[in-house]
């Protein structure tokens, strides 16, 4: 068997996470690759590495002082390389590093460096071998990330080494220009590395246990989640769950390998279990709920809209011209109705108000801010009878007035739109009809 390990910032923020992660690594044999991210917090006042590595570059090409926070760095790692009792120096490293910052190697290769540093470190302390990201993790110029050169290259290389270290986050093009995945990208790495070296299972340790039902922030003690499918997970991590980077998702999908989500405080716990499909019958009706603040909605209106052909694609152009995602599109047999990000729409408000006018001669168009959607999300959803009316009754009974409700024909999952201050409301009530009551 072979497993790939990923490991969280947290879990490495210090030289006694670093000794639970040998420890972890160590009790399994079939633990033969490990993703490192950089130290994270070791407390609520600490600074992460990646911060401390922005900090020191944008003060060197602001032509600042950069001293006092790049000794802060070379402090975090020679503390963590003291704390394991190791006998090895980084100083080549940083000062390598630091010739590069001076050369303005750009901002990507500064946030690199915190997983590379790690990488090594991660490498002496388990006597594995270091593969540097940035020769098997491919990027183009353009700065997009290369799936099929990078199977092929790191494929080949992971078949000529037993057990390795490659640090997440980062890879770079043709050239050597350093190129990152998006913040948490660590996530993405240990899945690519996971597909290419066609592991039985991907873990991903991090500080909690798992998935739980729903946001401890707003409900309290939720359940955990002890088994999702992809499609669910990819429902909840859009909708704001945010335990894996939910690009990580698509690597291993595509090989039908299971992501296990585990606890690097509680290796005991049974942790949440990703896989592709599953006959096992849910305990609950609903696997999670999860939601985003922030939405507005943009409602044009017009007679005998249905019989216009191409209305809503000459809608829909409007905003891809002005460069915006939408998120849901409810309709009338006279209304079509746009949520979108309010952020990104304010931007372009009145331009996307005249095009739209411009495009389908609207008879009017409404506006509404302060909105925020929830999401319940369920492969036993397809299954019971009642789930949107169960929904629109706990709603109602919390008092939350429903802006929208939109159900995918897969029956997965039920998006509910409502003003923002209603939004914590409805998820406690969808949680409480669906899980404490069932308890």
């Amino acid at each position: 068997m072979i497993k790939v390990v990923k490991f969280g910032g947290s879990s490495l923020a210090s030289a006694k996470q670093f000794k639970k992660v040998g420890d972890i690594i160590r009790a399994d044999k079939s633990r033969r690759y490990v993703i490192p991210s950089a130290p994270g917090k070791r407390d609520s006042k600490d600074t992460k590495v990646t911060d401390l590595l922005y900090q020191c570059y944008d003060a060197i090409e602001a032509g600042k002082s950069y001293g006092k926070i790049f000794q802060a760095i070379k402090d975090r790692y020679n503390q963590i390389i003291e704390g394991l009792g190791l006998n090895f120096s980084l100083d080549y490293e940083f000062k390598t590093i630091e010739e590069n910052f001076l050369a303005k190697k750009g901002r990507e290769y500064a946030a690199s460096r915190g997983e590379y540093l790690n990488g090594i470190v991660m490498s002496h302390y388990l006597g594995y071998e270091f593969i540097d990201a940035a020769d098997v993790i491919s990027f183009g110029k353009d700065g997009r990330f290369q799936q099929d050169k990078t199977d092929a290259e790191l494929g080949l290389r992971l078949g000529t080494v037993e057990r390795a270290v490659i640090p997440g986050f980062y890879g770079a093009d043709e050239d050597g220009n350093i190129h990152t995945f998006t913040r948490g990208g660590s996530d993405v790495t240990g899945s690519i590395v996971a597909r290419a070296a066609h592991a039985d299972i991907y873990e991903n340790w991090t500080d909690v246990s798992g998935f739980l039902v729903s946001d401890p922030r707003i409900v309290p003690n939720p359940i955990p989640i002890d088994l999702i499918t992809y499609r669910e997970l990819r429902e909840l991590s859009y909708m704001g769950a945010s335990v894996l980077h939910e690009d990580a998702i698509f690597p291993v999908r595509k090989e039908g390998i299971p992501i296990h989500i585990l606890n690097t405080n509680r290796p005991q716990d049974p942790g949440t279990m990703i896989v592709e499909n599953t006959c096992r019958r849910p305990k609950y009706t609903i696997t999670g709920v999860a939601g985003k603040k922030g939405f507005c909605s943009i409602t044009i209106e017009k007679a005998m809209m249905n019989s216009e052909i191409g209305f809503c694609a000459k809608v829909l152009e409007v905003f891809e011209r002005e460069g915006l995602s939408i998120e849901h599109m409810p309709s009338g047999i006279d209304t079509m109705t746009v949520f979108i990000h309010q952020d990104e729409f304010m931007q372009h408000e009145q331009a996307v108000i005249s095009g739209i006018h411009r495009a389908v001669h609207p008879d009017a168009i409404e506006l509404e801010s302060g909105l925020a959607l929830v999401a319940v999300v369920g492969r036993g959803m397809k299954s019971a009878r009642g789930t949107a009316g169960r929904i629109f009754s706990a709603l109602a009974h919390a008092r939350v007035n429903v802006k929208m409700i939109d159900q995918g024909s897969s029956e997965l999952n039920i998006i509910v739109g409502m003003k923002n201050e209603d939004f914590e409301p409805a998820v406690r009530a969808i949680y409480d009809i669906f899980i404490n009551t069932a308890l």
